[in-house]
């Protein structure tokens, strides 16, 4: 299985702090915020290469930083050739981009990098193999504001997704998807032709929505929480949290 990392944003939002740097690579205590979750995923027996999935202004700074890197997978760093925001490929083609150039034909554990999670990536990978189909994440979100703001699944008593929707006005259910999925092998021809056949190309939740109408899909219950630094507000908390 290959661990897939989407870092090829611009993270506008952090104004100054990531204009010139990636927001992954933000210090967070004694790391930063990829490295913490490298820490869990590299510990993963399944995992056996990490691949980190970066622009054209960043890829210099992840090559360099996985230089200093000590675990026990290998770092590959992919360029996707952009240079801004405007010109960015989205994170749904930042994958088959990924894929094509390196030729991949593994069980894909694609995670987005902006999280600081206080659980282990393996209990997704267990859940994922017992059940042998394609994975998406899901937590319980009390909030309709939320959900509006996210994807939302609908899954039978096994957890069977039976239907998902990105920002629904009108929410079906209290289960958020957060950007974390797994692709097993037998399902990456049909991640491969996702674009061409009207997958959206942004979001990463995009393609798991179209994977849920083509193949069959489980969800896993997160076992805890996660810290989503999406803003300059949530990056200063997690500076003071984890500190």
């Amino acid at each position: 299985m290959k661990n897939i990392v989407i870092a090829a944003g611009y993270a506008t939002r952090l104004g100054e702090l990531t204009k010139n740097f990636p927001k992954p690579l933000l210090q967070i205590g004694s790391s930063t915020i990829l490295g913490r979750m490298l820490d869990d995923i590299d510990r993963i027996p399944e995992i056996d290469e990490h691949i980190i999935i970066s622009n054209g202004r960043f890829a210099s700074i992840f090559e360099f930083w996985a230089k200093e890197q000590h675990y026990t997978k290998p770092i590959t760093v992919v360029d996707d050739g952009t240079f801004s925001n405007e010109t960015r490929l989205g994170a749904v083609c930042d994958l088959l981009f990924a894929m094509d150039k390196l030729k991949l034909d593994d069980d894909l554990l694609v995670v987005a990098a902006d999280n600081i999670l206080f659980f282990s990536f393996q209990e997704f990978v267990d859940f994922a193999y017992k059940k042998n189909t394609s994975c998406i994440m899901c937590h319980e979100q009390p909030s309709i504001e939320k959900l509006q703001r996210t994807g939302v699944i609908v899954v039978d008593d096994n957890m069977k997704v039976l239907n998902m929707e990105e920002k629904p006005q009108v929410p079906k259910s209290t289960w958020a998807v957060p950007p974390f999925y797994i692709y097993l092998k037998k399902d990456l021809d049909l991640v491969r032709h996702s674009v061409e056949n009207g997958c959206g190309k942004d979001a990463p939740g995009n393609l798991a929505h179209y994977m849920v109408e083509h193949t069959t899909m489980h969800a896993w219950p997160m076992s805890a929480g996660r810290f989503d630094i999406g803003s300059l507000d949530t990056y200063l908390e997690a500076k003071e949290r984890f500190k």
